[in-house]
């Protein structure tokens, strides 16, 4: 394709909404062994019973439940006997001994219906499991599986993405997902890219912008140099570490696990005392041990056990999907805890990148706003300086058309000189460029300076003519942010910065923090997180840079901005705000909070659930078939509850919490 073609800009494509651009994969129900040995055990159940009640002969609905025993039972109890090896008492092989049991007095079909119900739980885990990976691996769907490759000789090669290097070339048509994390080289578009940073409207992309894969191309078409390899690409970051996360523990499931463990081994006693008891004092052999199997079954306790993990896994999940990566379930339960917050200013509550927001031709200069700005972005043009860059963006963005500069050098620490139509323009520091001079522009440059902005003098043939001001822009959810940590932990975040006090106070002042720590190298920033902590808060650290890194390590949780972030102190952090939304830092704590009242619901629906059948168990008489439903489906409640998080609406209450 000619490069013309590449170089013209499109009109905007409209896009779908997000949601609908998002391809989810789904597992299917039977494509999980547990729920085929389940629907097995089901149906052989299902085939006996009506046999049993018909009065057909005992070894044909024997033979049907003894199948549906071993569908579906060989497996918890292969895990049982495994776990059993390793001195671990299973609650799954507590479930088949039980069922055994029944059988072994007569209650073929009693324990028959427990296995099914125990497998049908077992599946309905399983699949809550997959569908929480499914949620977030479906983001690798985005990604398109082939690209076209431009070679050295201008030759198009269709490739798998996953075989894409760091510097090739790849075309991307009309359209088309773009397959690669890369740079444009040529061409211009509307590239739709809420799937990783929850802009609503197609983003403009030309020359030199970033591209991520998964989002989709408009009617524009686009050469893009990769710049990382499938495997480190954005979506391919966010599942790993959200998949990693969820293989973790948090403090309460591992506490949870080691109080197991204890209660089996005196639910098995209490079990055995429920049988021994009774039988001493005279009481049937048949009775006793159908009461005591129907207690080991309701004391068990899967539905604690289960408590814990569905809603942080879920948690994590949806805040992966939302550009919010939590590293682990420790870390989900431990941002709920958060009663203080302490946020870097540079990147974290500015966008950091320097942008000019003053504009101040002098007086007797005869140059507008506009021809000031065209004469500096000219000379600057060349430079690779950050300031540089923010005057001729600036000047971009009025769509101001730059001449070529010509005799260019550059000072480091004065700044630049070159001839723009035959004129000689020097841009830089005042002090430096007229050292020691007084007049108009030392004044307009101090205003600004107190302002908290950077001044910039342009010289024209060896006059000042104009000053222009520099200021890295406030994000434009700052003030909200704040505002919102402030409601959440009862106290206004702690400003800690390395740049100056003037700067920083005016900052803080914009944005409603009033303790303000500036001039802050990274030891000094640990000391104001110890000392925080030392107050009793549990701190949250929010930065993006290496020097942010020790105190995000300090802190009782630490965010980092992933976009802008360096690899430290993404590495340091406790978790990543990929998409750079500093308001996700609220709805993030708020679903954490959700989270753990889950854990909470969950935990008092269990004990109410095992202690009410017990209690039944051992003052009554609780059939076999009621105690097994009563404790297989509060085993379920507990796990569907859980999963609530997982849903759209979870994150949309979060934010709204967050926000009050």
């Amino acid at each position: 394709m000619p490069s013309s073609a590449l170089t013209e800009r499109p009109a905007a494509v409209p896009t779908a909404h997000p949601e609908a651009a998002t391809l989810r994969r789904r597992t299917r129900v039977f494509a999980l062994p547990e729920a085929r040995w389940a629907a097995a055990a089901t149906v052989l159940f299902l085939l006996a019973l009506p046999l049993q009640l018909a009065g057909a002969p005992a070894w044909v609905w024997g033979s049907l439940y003894a199948l549906a025993y071993a569908a579906g039972g060989w497996e918890p109890g292969r895990a049982g006997l495994q776990a059993l090896r390793e001195k671990t008492l299973d609650v799954d092989l507590l479930m088949i001994v039980a069922a055994l049991g029944a059988a072994a007095i007569g209650q073929v079909m009693d324990g028959a219906l427990l296995i099914v119900i125990f497998a049908t739980s077992g599946a309905l885990e399983a699949l809550a499991t997959a569908r929480t990976a499914d949620s977030v691996r479906g983001l690798l769907d985005l990604a398109p599986a082939t690209a076209t490759r431009i070679g050295a000789d201008g030759a198009e090669e269709t490739v798998p993405t996953a075989d894409l290097a760091v510097g090739d070339t790849v075309l991307v048509r009309p359209g088309e997902r773009i397959g690669t994390d890369g740079r444009v080289l040529d061409g211009a578009s509307e590239v739709d890219q809420a799937t990783i940073t929850g802009e609503p409207f197609p983003v403009a992309k030309e020359l030199g912008d970033e591209v991520f894969a998964g989002t989709l191309n408009g009617n524009g078409a686009l050469r893009v140099r990769v710049e990382r390899d499938a495997s480190d690409s954005v979506i391919a970051r966010i599942v790993q570490m959200v998949e990693e996360a969820s293989e973790t523990k948090a403090p309460t499931q591992l506490f949870i696990e080691k109080v197991e463990q204890r209660y089996s081994i005196g639910m098995v006693a209490a079990t055995l005392a429920v049988f021994a008891v009774p039988l001493a004092f005279g009481a049937a052999l048949t009775g006793s041990l159908l009461r005591a199997m129907t207690f080991m079954i309701v004391a068990s306790p899967c539905a604690v056990v289960l408590a814990t993990m569905p809603p942080l896994l879920s948690a994590i999940a949806n805040a992966g999907r939302h550009g919010v990566l939590v590293k682990s379930a420790v870390v989900m339960e431990r941002l709920g805890q958060v009663d203080a917050v302490a946020l870097d200013k540079t990147g974290t509550l500015t966008e950091g990148t320097p942008r000019v927001t003053d504009v101040r031709p002098l007086l007797g200069s005869g140059l507008t706003e506009d021809e000031l700005l065209r004469l500096a972005a000219a000379a600057e043009h060349p430079s690779e300086h950050p300031l540089a860059r923010a005057v001729v963006d600036a000047a971009r963005a009025r769509r101001l058309a730059l001449p070529v500069a010509e005799d260019f050098t550059s000072t480091p620490g004065v700044g630049v000189t070159a001839t723009v139509d035959g004129r000689k323009i020097a841009v830089g520091a005042p002090a430096r460029l007229l050292s020691g001079a007084e007049g108009a522009h030392t004044t307009v440059a101090a205003e600004l300076e107190e302002g908290g902005r950077t001044a910039v003098l342009v010289v024209v043939d060896g006059v000042p003519a104009g000053v222009l001001g520099i200021a890295d822009r406030l994000r434009p959810d700052a003030a909200a942010t704040v505002a919102s940590l402030t409601a959440l932990t009862g106290a206004a975040p702690t400003l800690v910065t390395g740049d100056n006090s003037r700067a920083a106070a005016r900052m803080a002042a914009e944005v409603g923090i009033t303790d303000v720590r500036a001039g802050l190298l990274p030891p000094d920033k640990v000391a104001a997180v110890r000392e925080l902590e030392g107050a009793g808060r549990k701190v949250l650290v929010v930065g993006d840079g290496v020097n942010d890194a020790p105190a995000l390590a300090a802190a009782h949780t630490g965010l980092a901005m992933g976009r802008a972030g360096s690899d430290l102190a993404l590495e340091t952090a406790d978790a990543v705000i990929v998409r750079d939304e500093l308001g996700t830092v609220p709805t993030v704590v708020a679903l954490s909070r959700r989270a753990r009242r889950l854990v909470v619901h969950n935990l008092v629906i269990a004990s109410v659930f095992i202690s009410g059948l017990v209690v039944w168990d051992l003052a009554g008489t609780l059939p076999l078939p009621l105690g097994v439903l009563g404790h297989e489906g509060s085993t379920v409640i507990v796990g569907l509850n859980g999963l609530r998080l997982l849903r759209e609406s979870a994150w949309v209450r979060a934010r709204a919490e967050g926000r009050r």
